[in-house]
């Protein structure tokens, strides 16, 4: 194996690099512009992160001692996301690759032969929604039986960070203790954001959220909510069966806003809207980066929701 490696990593190896560096070397036919530059300034590891939550969760426990590589630019869908060749090799040379299965096809397809970490596999998941009428003639992009979307509950995303410090400490023993510290800290920040999710949300007039597509089952779980998703997934276009259904039940329930998305269209919400005599209002997915970190965009959220919910908390 040797012999497949450039002479910079070459010398990495011999001055003594953790296997980190070594797996941020790769291979000389495959190495890319971001793993070379990762060899030369230091030996740091490049870790790949497929969209914005796992990106900052990752520079949150990573620090300084690794590269962060995000597959998804912001402001791009990333239930869309595309794969050139020089991001597969990416994922294929990088220490680490963190991803969550059923997210972005194209990312579960890469990472087979590569080092990952699914953060799904970290925690409990719930099973995904049904809507079979609104299905038909499309097939849903997701090929997993849950949720994905498991970042918009910060107790689960705390314990994806104690799981992603102890990966990386596993494989960097020169860090070890950096990155579990920095889990830790980690962990507590979002232990601190699930208090304040808990406490604001504990005294609400009404406790249905509709929302543009059904990203957000974890946070109404979490936080004992009931969450109508008007789609399953932003590229499905619903029936007017749909449509129908979730009008009633937003009357029947008094629902006074209908939550819309930043990434996602907004006439399918307005319309509900309109019919029901409810407001528009966008609630972050958080699938791309916002304005401000996490931790702000979900406090945001939270802000949002209290105010829509007639949250007295």
């Amino acid at each position: 194996m040797m012999s497949g490696f450039s002479r910079s990593c070459a010398a990495g190896l011999l001055a003594g690099a953790t296997l980190l560096t070594l797996a941020a070397c790769g291979s000389g036919s495959a190495e890319t512009a971001e793993t070379t530059e990762s060899a030369a300034s230091g030996g740091k590891p490049n870790v790949v992160a497929a969209f914005y939550p796992l990106q900052w969760l990752t520079e949150q426990v990573g620090g300084s001692d690794v590269q962060i590589t995000t597959l998804t630019a912001p402001g791009v869908e990333p239930h869309d996301l595309e794969l050139g060749l020089q991001q597969v090799s990416e994922i294929k040379d990088a220490a680490l690759t963190v991803y969550i299965k059923g997210v972005q096809p194209a990312v579960d397809d890469a990472v087979d032969q590569a080092k990952s970490f699914d953060a799904a596999t970290a925690v409990t998941t719930l099973p995904a929604g049904d809507h079979a009428e609104e299905e038909e003639g499309h097939a849903h992009e997701e090929e997993v039986s849950y949720d994905p979307h498991i970042w918009l509950d910060p107790s689960r995303l705390a314990t994806v960070a104690t799981k992603l410090g102890e990966r990386m400490a596993a494989a960097d023993a020169a860090h070890a203790q950096a990155y579990k510290d920095r889990a830790a800290k980690t962990a507590a920040a979002l232990g601190a954001l699930d208090q304040e999710f808990t406490k604001g949300l504990s005294s609400c007039k009404t406790k249905t959220l509709v929302t543009a597509h059904e990203a957000f089952g974890y946070l109404a779980d979490r936080y004992k909510l009931k969450q109508v998703g008007i789609t399953l997934d932003p590229e499905t276009e619903p029936s007017p069966a749909r449509i129908s259904e979730v009008a009633k039940l937003a009357k029947t329930e008094g629902v006074t806003t209908i939550f819309t998305e930043s990434l996602v269209s907004p006439k399918v919400a307005e319309v509900l809207a309109n019919e029901v005599g409810a407001k528009t209002a966008v609630l972050d997915p958080l699938e791309s980066k916002p304005s401000g970190d996490y931790l702000s965009a979900m406090r945001d959220n939270l802000k949002t929701l209290q105010s829509a919910l007639g949250c007295t908390a």
